[in-house]
């Protein structure tokens, strides 16, 4: 399979405004799945600055009782978060969420929480991929051709921390 590099150009977004991260060369097969629209075949790219803008993952289901893990909060919030609702929210179980690189933060949490009980919570995980959507946007309209997007799967960990019912 034949692969060409194109540079691709991150932005970060604070309080509405665009500013520019770094940029990255990333390698993109020819036969990745890039396209106009969802119903077009995979299309040919020349090598030109695309700027990436990376969708997030659509939302999942937000109860009192779901924590989402991410590597950008301090490790010891998002536990503190977790004991605060089993302990103090009076909910008998939370649902602890991962995606992709958090996965690992997110079962950390889960047997940090466990550990601390002295065995008394129980821990339940499922896992899933989700499929994301990034969107290719030409960094000059006029020499390029028309945005594309692209989709990709990722992992994720779904992890049901619990106390069992009494017998």
């Amino acid at each position: 399979m034949c692969s060409f590099f194109i540079y691709i150009h991150q932005e970060t977004h604070t309080k509405g405004k665009t500013e520019p991260r770094n940029t990255v060369m990333s390698s993109i097969p020819l036969a990745a799945p890039l396209h106009a629209d969802s119903a077009s075949p995979a299309v040919e790219m020349d090598p030109v600055e695309y700027t990436l803008r990376k969708r997030l993952p659509r939302k999942l289901p937000k109860r009192r009782n779901d924590v989402y893990v991410n590597m950008k909060t301090d490790f010891r919030a998002q536990l503190a978060r977790c004991q605060k609702l089993l302990e103090g929210g009076g909910h008998r179980e939370i649902c602890v969420h991962g995606l992709g690189l958090a996965i690992n933060r997110a079962i950390n949490i889960a047997l940090q929480l466990q550990a601390s009980s002295q065995g008394a919570l129980q821990l339940a995980a499922n896992t899933s991929t989700v499929e994301l959507v990034d969107d290719l946007e030409p960094e000059d309209p006029d020499e390029a051709g028309e945005p594309m997007t692209r989709t990709r799967n990722n992992s994720a960990i779904h992890i049901k921390v619990f106390y069992p019912d009494p017998q």
